[in-house]
């Protein structure tokens, strides 16, 4: 059978007019439906296990993974049954409705991480491609937006970990759910104070979500950025300090680094991965700005790999690189960020210096 033909979304947001009580029940029967599949799937089983994830597979709670099996009605047929009607399941993000106007499973052959509200409840679900996908799938996908789901305005794992975040535990931000669940690992047997990992659900950090981290207990000691050593990793390092430092950072902006290709998931199965986790979200981490700095010149050369070769080069890396001077926290942070330009151009404290005060007069003289 061929993938049948969606029909195309409305300019509604889905579940509008609906009982919010009853897409959020629907939601939790399906967390409970997919978490008895896990049970039965060997491969994503397996899979959880070699990320270093098994105790997901033997304990339920609290982050209750499971697995949308393969075929195109399966949780469909099986809400159905429960007395779910087909506009209750697609209003709740769990089916689509095709062409035909039949309904199809919005999740098939992906292992699905619940994501909770405020309050607790399941509302919606990030779900991981099945071990041995083919080329072409997407590695992940969301759950669509739904009356009771904004994924731009919930974090994944908060609902989960609220105990750790009430208790001021270091918030860190990182991709996805496999890298949330690994931080929590790496503190399954602390009593803390430790680090607690939360993530944007399926999309970039929005202002709501820096909002939600900039207000929670630990933010006050400093939150950390923790993603992939990859280009998609540093754009993403480069939009956090832009959203937490506005209008004002809490506390320490932070990044923590990994070797090229790495993630803190990758970290877990390591030998000692758990300690060396820990030790790079906490001990090892440096402040975001001079990331920030690193990356702005690293695009620069990637596009004129020569510009550090000669003086009127290093000059102009310098002036594009000086404006995030005026971004630090505190007068001792501008300080540091004009010694890493210094160090990263090769040129005098001099040409730094007159190029931040020739920004300033600009900035001044168009005011």
């Amino acid at each position: 059978m061929g993938a049948p033909r969606l029909t195309p979304p409305s300019s509604s947001t889905r579940g509008d007019g609906l009982d919010a009580g009853r897409l959020v029940t629907a939601v939790e029967a399906a967390v409970t439906y997919y978490r008895d599949q896990l049970a039965h799937a060997g491969g994503p089983r397996a899979y959880l296990v070699g990320r270093g994830l098994g105790v997901l597979v033997e304990r339920e709670w609290p982050w209750r993974v499971g697995y949308a099996p393969p075929g195109w009605r399966s949780l469909t047929r099986h809400l159905r049954a429960l007395g779910f009607g087909d506009d209750e399941l697609v209003g709740a993000g769990l089916s689509n409705r095709t062409g035909a106007g039949r309904l199809i499973d919005v999740f098939r052959d992906r292992i699905v991480f619940p994501v909770r509200d405020p309050a607790g409840h399941a509302v919606a679900f990030l779900g991981r491609a099945g071990p041995g996908t083919g080329d072409g799938v997407p590695k992940y996908i969301n759950s669509p937006a739904t009356a009771i789901y904004d994924k731009g305005r919930l974090l994944f794992g908060m609902a989960e970990q609220q105990e750790r975040l009430d208790a001021r535990w270091t918030p860190v931000l990182v991709e996805g759910p496999a890298d949330v669940l690994a931080v929590w690992l790496s503190y399954s047997r602390s009593r803390g104070p430790g680090a607690v990992a939360l993530a944007p659900c399926g999309t970039m950090l929005t202002g709501h979500q820096a909002a939600m981290l900039r207000e929670l207990p630990g933010a006050a000691d400093g939150i950390v950025a923790a993603f992939d050593a990859d280009s998609a990793g540093r754009a993403a390092v480069d939009r956090a300090w832009q959203l937490l430092r506005e209008p004002q950072a809490p506390g320490p902006l932070l990044v923590a680094e990994f070797a090229a290709g790495a993630d803190p998931a990758d970290l877990l199965r390591r030998s000692n991965g758990r300690a060396q986790l820990r030790a790079a979200l906490q001990r090892r981490a440096r402040p975001m700005l001079d990331a920030v700095v690193d990356h702005r010149l690293a695009r620069l050369v990637e596009r004129h790999p020569r510009l550090l070769e000669d003086i009127d080069g290093r000059c102009a890396a310098v002036r594009a690189l000086v404006p995030l001077l005026y971004e630090a926290a505190s007068s001792d942070e501008a300080v540091r960020v004009g010694r890493r330009i210094v160090e990263l151009t090769a040129v005098g404290v001099g040409t730094v210096a007159i190029a931040a005060l020739t920004l300033l007069v600009c900035a001044l003289n168009r005011t």
